[in-house]
């Protein structure tokens, strides 16, 4: 891997700070690698378009667009591309979600930076990065453990629409964010609403607060 062409890595987060410190990190364990940067959702959709990368580290909460739909737009148009996941959110409320979705690895901002090095160099030599913790939920996942989280009931666009209502954001602005009208809106809200068993939107912003689906 390190005797091949340069690493392309787009780095997706819409903290320059955030981006500045995993390419400076980047940087010094893969000499000659290119970097390319993405603030948002469509910026990044935009540089795929135009660029062939060998790696892409994505934020899961990024502007204009949920990290989640565009990890899974990138993984439909590109298979093999290796995407980690990189999150302020503990893997037990996304990571599962991520790696369905595609990623080849999910590890949360707060990991150390040998960490992410160690994640990098699994995925790019085609293998997936789970840490310990996350693989013994998996293992229980597959066992068939009924005691989980209510929100694990969602579907992915449900869970987006959960994450905004909790957030602050009204039916319009989900509906204006989403490309999607206000009825799809209250559509997906009553369902979740049913899923969860919780009878108003309160109750869904409380339950968001506590299982640290929102920043």
């Amino acid at each position: 891997m390190d005797d091949g062409p340069p690493l392309s890595v787009l780095l997706v987060d819409d903290h320059a700070l955030v981006r500045r410190g995993l390419r400076e990190l980047l940087a010094d364990e893969f000499p000659g690698a290119v970097f390319t940067e993405a603030g948002s959702g469509p910026e990044a959709v935009e540089k795929i378009r135009n660029t062939v990368f060998t790696l892409v580290v994505l934020d899961l909460s990024i502007p204009g667009r949920d990290g989640l739909d565009v990890l899974k737009e990138f993984h439909e148009r590109l298979p093999k591309l290796p995407i980690l996941m990189l999150s302020v959110y503990a893997e037990e409320q996304y990571a599962l979600r991520a790696l369905r979705a595609g990623a080849a690895g999910y590890i949360t901002k707060e990991s150390a930076p040998e960490e992410l090095s160690k994640a990098i160099r699994k995925v790019l030599s085609g293998g997936r990065y789970i840490s310990p913790s996350l693989a013994e939920r998996l293992a229980t996942t597959l066992a068939g453990d009924t005691c989980r989280p209510l929100h694990e009931s969602l579907s992915d666009r449900e869970l987006q629409v959960l994450r905004m209502v909790a957030g602050g954001e009204s039916i319009k602005q989900i509906g204006v964010l989403l490309a999607l009208s206000e009825k799809t809106i209250s559509t997906y809200r009553t369902r979740i609403l049913e899923k969860m068993d919780m009878k108003t939107t309160a109750n869904l912003i409380r339950y968001a607060l506590r299982a640290g689906l929102v920043e």
